[in-house]
């Protein structure tokens, strides 16, 4: 099963790899979306995989990194685009948040965004 907690924020950024001049290049802001899934199952005892609540909390100071923020100056989001904005947020919860299977960024009004599934894990050598 899964379950999952959106939040929005508000943001600026720039690009440094973009072409000089292009808007990408200069300062601008976006409305971002966020949501982080978790996988489990529903404890018996309280029919939760995890409460929404525990799940705001753990997420909270991560929100307020990125919310009415210059990515560009948080550490790890010196090149701040969707992918990396994606595994900053992935590496913020990791050990916070049990059974986390997905982060998907979003910029609702470009009609993009990305969506991390963990790190790529190493196969086993047969």
């Amino acid at each position: 099963m899964r379950i999952y907690k959106e939040f929005h924020f508000e943001a600026a950024h720039f690009l440094p790899s973009a072409a000089p001049g292009t808007a990408n290049a200069r300062v601008h802001g976006h409305s971002f979306r966020a949501r982080v899934t978790l996988d489990g199952e529903p404890a018996p005892e309280t029919g939760y995989v995890v409460h929404f609540d525990e799940l705001a909390r753990a997420i909270a100071d991560a929100r307020d990194e990125l919310d009415h923020r210059l990515l560009n100056e948080v550490a790890g989001l010196e090149a701040p685009t969707v992918e990396r904005i994606a595994m900053w947020l992935w590496n913020r919860l990791d050990n916070r948040v049990p059974g986390l299977a997905e982060i998907l960024i979003a910029r609702d009004s470009c009609h993009e965004g990305c969506i991390y599934t963990g790190p790529a894990r190493r196969k086993a050598a047969s």
